[in-house]
């Protein structure tokens, strides 16, 4: 099942988008939700890791505040981030983009909720004081 949305685009982020579709034979429209579907994370899809991190410990959210992927997956998706802006992804390598751009989004969140609960707690300041 798929929504028509009707989207106001800047022109330079449509004609990446058409430069991108006309180079892998699609539609704009398929590459722009394709684009959507990698970039927005599934928030809390893996119940054995939920994102509840004001019940763990001060030390716990320190580490969480401090995290960053791991450098085999974060090089593996700048390679495939290159390669998609170039047009070059396989179904195969979409795929692998889309699992690691969820990691990396569900990191990133985690990363920022640990900070706002480390900041509530007075463990560090807050950004910019």
């Amino acid at each position: 099942m798929s929504v028509s949305v009707l989207v106001a685009l800047p022109d330079n982020v449509y004609h990446r988008a058409e430069n991108i579709a006309r180079l892998t034979s699609r539609d704009v429209a398929d590459v722009l939700a394709d684009t959507i579907e990698i970039s927005l994370p599934s928030v809390n899809v893996n119940p054995k890791h939920p994102l509840e991190i004001k019940g763990l410990s001060d030390d716990a959210v320190l580490a969480w505040v401090g995290h960053e992927m791991e450098p085999d997956a974060d090089q593996r998706l700048s390679y495939l981030l290159g390669q998609q802006q170039d047009g070059l992804l396989g179904e195969t390598e979409r795929m692998e983009l889309a699992a690691l751009m969820q990691l990396y989004q569900e990191g990133l969140l985690r990363k920022a909720q640990a900070l706002a609960e480390a900041v509530h707690r007075g463990l560090i300041d807050p950004i910019g004081s």
